[in-house]
């Protein structure tokens, strides 16, 4: 690393690679990057950025980890004392048929790829925290609380870094008391593992039309709990996966999963695609009402919730992939979208890519001119086991779109157990999830109990138990791209979504005598979701990252 300071007000450090992100994706690309560095004529310099306050301060997933990509990283893991230590013992898929009614799935009818034999129930944010140790003892320089603002250009247009948050900025625009600027962090690469709908990353794949041949991207939304249960009620590496109500209720899709971790505790949450049409539906809300049914009760009850968070994942699989090396940089993880949604999972593809990635970088490096897009990552990819991996999973996720979640599990079953993956045809998913919901005249109202406080609660309690924290004198990190915009036609076509979407009460329609009603946005509420920027039908709010070391602050999600 060098710095210098062509700018007297911001500081520039160069580097060969800069990583956004200290996820699985952006931390198994330094590891890996970093254990080439032996074959390469000089060690590179890698600096891995995360924009929470410490590594693992913004993760949250299920998780289940299959660990075949920690296995290729770090084939010693076991003795190196990875987080990694609840086997799935035992696994029920079931059918909730109403508020009241289940039906376990046959075994046999549940494809073999979504079964969880041989994998772990494990916290995702404990296995980076772990990961960091490992890239910091290979030599890999982390920054933590420094989020990446902007991407930084060269004269040819190619990217040459990024720059990150300037700290001390006052709601005003202002430099503050404590201004800090930011600095130009410069390299020859830039790896850009964000996670699901990256800032920067949407930025890539809008300035160089990565995803010109792809399907829209489509996705889901994660709200999560920890539970301590009581003993007697705790199974060690049980997993538990739900389909059909609440949601078949509204005919949206997604589902439901219960997983018993370590220490009498239980990780429990729902995942609601967002290509829902009714602009009624609160996935928290339909959260709370899961947790209700006897399937989810019989565990919770007596128990007491420890956490809270919630996070979007991408789910249109391979048909939406874009492409993944541009000028300068690649896409990794999330930021592409590399969850393999038959296996639920999206943890052991994320850290797969970055070692594609990583050793696609290191025979760049190993150049006299290193090329300015790693074609090497994209031939990597299409020769992988990931790439068969995501094809044979590709019909999963499109088929639940359009056929619903019994003809669509249907179908899969179909695909997976009968036909290997191997249909002559791919189906296609080409409406964005912005475009999908109906006029709210047109939808069922959906009516949502008062939380009883015993299994479930209100949004403003579970953001207190997410930690999160924004300075308030702060710029909005959630911006209006046109503030000029009326409010008026997503209340009068959708009653505002934005209202109950957001699992963090962030968006509120405040209405005050003679006065046009108005949109209020509780920015220091934001968990980081993303589904404001995802879902909005006019594709009005755009997240940005807000002061580095802002937003949640999960312990062990």
């Amino acid at each position: 690393m060098s710095v210098s300071n062509p700018n007297p007000a911001r500081e520039s450090m160069e580097f060969d690679v800069v990583i956004v992100g200290a996820g699985p994706a952006g931390l198994a690309t330094a590891c890996r990057l970093a254990q080439l560095a032996a074959a390469l004529p000089s060690p590179p310099t890698i600096c891995l950025l995360e924009k929470g306050a410490a590594v693992g301060s913004h993760i949250v997933s299920g998780a289940l980890l299959d660990p075949t990509s920690l296995n290729e990283l770090f084939p010693d893991w076991q003795a190196q004392g990875a987080p990694v230590s609840t086997a799935v013992s035992s696994e029920d898929v079931v059918y909730l048929t109403s508020a009241t009614g289940s039906v376990r799935v046959p075994d046999f009818l549940v494809p073999a790829d979504t079964h969880n034999k041989g994998n772990y129930v494990i916290s995702l944010a404990d296995l980076c925290r772990w990961m960091a140790q490992q890239a910091e003892a290979l030599g890999v320089e982390i920054l933590a609380g420094f989020s990446a603002a902007e991407l930084l250009f060269d004269d040819k247009g190619s990217v040459c870094g990024v720059q990150t948050g300037d700290q001390g900025v006052l709601k005003s625009g202002e430099p503050g008391p404590n201004y800090t600027p930011g600095y130009d962090l410069r390299a020859r690469y830039t790896v850009l593992a964000e996670g699901c709908r990256g800032h920067l990353g949407k930025e890539a794949i809008r300035r160089f039309a990565l995803d010109k041949n792809s399907n829209p991207q489509h996705y889901g939304l994660g709200i999560k709990e920890i539970w301590q249960v009581e003993p007697a009620k705790f199974k060690s590496g049980h997993v538990l996966h739900t389909l059909g109500w609440p949601l078949s209720e509204s005919g949206s899709t997604g589902g439901g999963f219960l997983y018993h971790l370590g220490d009498n505790q239980v990780v429990v949450g729902l995942i609601t695609d967002l290509n829902y049409d009714n602009p009624w539906l609160n996935p928290f809300e339909e959260f709370q009402r899961m947790k209700l049914h006897t399937a989810f009760a019989g565990t919770l009850t007596g128990g007491k919730r420890l956490s809270y968070g919630a996070r979007a994942l991408t789910k249109g699989g391979i048909q939406s992939l874009p492409e993944l090396a541009f000028p300068g940089g690649v896409l990794v993880g999330d930021d592409a979208g590399f969850l393999n949604f038959l296996k639920i999972k999206g943890t052991h593809t994320a850290m797969k890519s970055g070692i594609l990635a990583a050793e696609a970088l290191a025979e760049a490096l190993a150049q006299a001119v290193p090329p300015a897009v790693l074609k090497g990552y994209m031939e990597r990819f299409a020769k992988s086991a990931l790439q068969q991996e995501l094809h044979k999973a590709r019909n999963a996720a499109p088929a639940l779109h359009r056929f619903g979640t019994l003809p669509g599990a249907a179908f899969t079953w179909f695909d997976q157990s009968v036909c290997g993956g191997k249909l002559p045809f791919t189906l296609q998913d080409r409406t964005p999830d912005h475009q999908t919901l109906k006029a709210a005249e047109h939808s069922k109202r959906i009516t949502y109990p008062k939380p009883d406080n015993v299994l479930s609660f209100d949004r403003l309690s579970s953001v207190y138990l997410s930690g999160t924290f924004h300075a308030e004198d702060q710029p909005c990190h959630l911006q209006l791209l046109d503030a000029a915009t009326p409010i008026e036609f997503n209340l009068a076509q959708y009653d505002e979504p934005a209202q109950r979407y957001c699992p963090a009460a962030v968006y509120e329609i405040v209405r005050e005598d003679g006065v046009p009603p108005r949109l209020q946005i509780n920015a220091q509420n934001c968990v980081h979701c993303k589904t404001c920027d995802i879902k909005d039908p006019t594709q009005n709010i755009r997240w940005v990252p807000p002061e580095g070391g802002g937003g949640p602050n999960y312990p062990n999600m």
